[in-house]
C-alpha cells in the first residue's frame, strides 16, 4: 500500500515540474540572422497593424530651378511689381514640347527615332499624334502618326528647363539669345528649336534626321510684361 502511495506522489510532483526552458546555442541565433522582425498585432478594426521601426525615411530632393525659384524669384518679382498676396506671384505651371513629322507618313522609322530621341530629352514617354482628317494632297489619311508631343510639370519641368536654359541653348551656333517677343499676350512663351542635336543627350551617330521642335510655356502671368520678367528672372538667356 505504501509503494502505491509513492508511485503516485512521484507521479504527481513530476506533473508539476516546469520544463526546463530550452537555451539557444550560439549556432541557432546565426541561423536565425540575429534580428528582431517588427511584432503585428490586430487593429480596431480587424486589420493587421505593424509595430513602427526605427528605419529612417529617405529625403527626396527638389530640383535646383525649383529652389531657386522660391529663394530668388518670388522676392525678386514681388519687389518689382509690388504683389501684396505671394499667391499672386507668376509661376510656370507646365512646359509642352512638340515635334511635328509629315515624311513620317513615308517613313515609319522617323517616327521612332523622334519618340526616342524626345523620351531622352524630356525624361518622360511622349504620346504620339495623329492626323484628325485626310489630305489627298499631302497623302495624309486619317489616323496617321504625324508626330510626337509630351507635357512636362513639377520637377520634370524644372529639370528641363534648368539643362535648356543652360545646357543647350548656348551651344546653338553664333547664338545672341532668344527673343523677347515670343509670348502669346497672357505671359506664354512659345521657343523653336531647328536642331535636336544640341540637346547632349541625343547621340550624333544614331540620328537618321535632324528634328525641330517647338517649346510652350505656360505661366500664371497675366501680362507679357509679367512673363518676361518671371523667365528672365529664371535664367532664360533673351536678346538684348
Amino acid at each position: 500500500m505504501a509503494d502505491k502511495t509513492d508511485n503516485k506522489a512521484a507521479k504527481d510532483q513530476k506533473g508539476k515540474d516546469p520544463k526546463p526552458k530550452e537555451q539557444k546555442t550560439p549556432a541557432k541565433e546565426a541561423k536565425s540572422g540575429g534580428e528582431k522582425r517588427p511584432r503585428t498585432g490586430r487593429g480596431e478594426g480587424g486589420g493587421i497593424v505593424l509595430e513602427k521601426t526605427d528605419t529612417p525615411k529617405a529625403s527626396s530632393g527638389k530640383a535646383r530651378l525649383r529652389e531657386h525659384y522660391v529663394k530668388a524669384v518670388v522676392p525678386a518679382l514681388t519687389k518689382e511689381f509690388s504683389y501684396k498676396n505671394p499667391m499672386a506671384v507668376p509661376k510656370i505651371q507646365k512646359v509642352s514640347i512638340n515635334i511635328g513629322l509629315g515624311e513620317a507618313t513615308g517613313n515609319s522609322k522617323l517616327m521612332d527615332g523622334a519618340v526616342n530621341e524626345m523620351a531622352a530629352i524630356a525624361g518622360q514617354k511622349p504620346v504620339v499624334t495623329k492626323a484628325r482628317k485626310s489630305i489627298a494632297a499631302f497623302k495624309l489619311r486619317e489616323g496617321m502618326a504625324i508626330g510626337c508631343m509630351v507635357t512636362l510639370r513639377g520637377d520634370r519641368m524644372f529639370e528641363f528647363l534648368d539643362r535648356l536654359m543652360n545646357v543647350a541653348l548656348p551651344r546653338v551656333r553664333d547664338f545672341r539669345g532668344v527673343s523677347p517677343k515670343s509670348f502669346d499676350g497672357r505671359g506664354n512663351y512659345t521657343l523653336g528649336l531647328k536642331d535636336q542635336l544640341i540637346f547632349p543627350e541625343i547621340d550624333y551617330n544614331k540620328v537618321e534626321k535632324t528634328k525641330g521642335m517647338n517649346i510652350s510655356i505656360t505661366t500664371t502671368a497675366k501680362t507679357d510684361a509679367e512673363g518676361l520678367a518671371l523667365l528672365r528672372q529664371m535664367g532664360m538667356p533673351f536678346r538684348q
